[in-house]
């Protein structure tokens, strides 16, 4: 039963995120909270990641922006690897809750989807971006949609956008995996519960990418922006023991 409710589970989340540029995430990890535990939460979730995105990449492959490939991978392989190993010894509550308000604040400062960019990104601004974003990934198990700001104000939509972070994503999720195993974090037990929501995904993927063609961009950027508040509301209902401490 278990891999029957995650691997329907699994569909519905990446087929939301295929609309949605993202959030898979927030929707699979108390599920595997609640089936392997906290500690299983980042290599589980890394390795349904990874398969799910390079699928993602290879069904996208015309629409990859390359250049901001080219600024991302640095710091995005050096934070993932330095993320991961801190993960295996200090967990930082503090951090998710400052994550989760910043992306509650977007739907605000987007104007809830009517304003198309709210400041200028260059592409070299995805080397420090990269880094922070897959540091914290590798930290906490996923920092959610958090450089969708940056990837909307660059002016990516729709497939564009969903192919760029696809192989972003795909790449950093390489590295985790090897830091995990190579850092003691990894069973085979995590690897296979991976593998049952990477290969949800394929369906989803593919349905969520018909639809996604006939989106209109502005219908888009809402979803965009909602998955982020609730990603971000997720986070702080996650340390909501820590909230309420202070």
């Amino acid at each position: 039963m278990p891999i029957v409710s995650l691997t329907l589970i699994s569909f519905v989340a990446w087929f939301l995120s295929t609309l949605s540029g993202g959030g898979s995430p927030f929707i699979l990890i108390p599920v595997i909270n609640l089936i392997l535990g906290a500690a299983a939460v980042p290599p589980v979730i890394t390795t349904g990641m990874l398969l799910g995105n390079l699928q993602r990449v290879l069904m996208l492959w015309r629409d990859i922006n390359w250049k901001l490939t080219f600024w991302y991978l640095p710091g995005g392989i050096t934070g993932s690897v330095l993320g991961a190993y801190t993960f295996t010894h200090i967990h930082l509550a503090w951090l998710q809750v400052l994550i989760g308000l910043f992306l509650l604040s977007n739907i605000f400062t987007f104007g809830f989807g009517k304003k198309e960019r709210t400041f200028k990104v260059a592409e070299w601004y995805f080397l420090p971006a990269g880094f922070f974003k897959s540091f914290i990934s590798g930290l906490i198990g996923s920092s959610g949609p958090i450089l969708n700001p940056f990837y909307l104000n660059y002016g990516l939509v729709k497939e564009q956008l969903l192919a760029t972070k696809s192989l972003h994503m795909a790449s950093i999720h390489v590295v985790k995996i090897i830091a995990y195993a190579a850092f003691g974090a990894f069973t085979p037990e995590y690897l296979g519960y991976g593998l049952i929501i990477g290969l949800a995904a394929i369906p989803a993927n593919l349905l969520g990418k018909q639809i996604l063609g006939h989106m209109n961009p502005v219908h888009f950027r809402q979803l965009v922006l909602w998955s982020m508040a609730i990603g971000g509301g997720f986070m702080l209902w996650q340390e909501r023991a820590f909230l309420s401490f202070w």
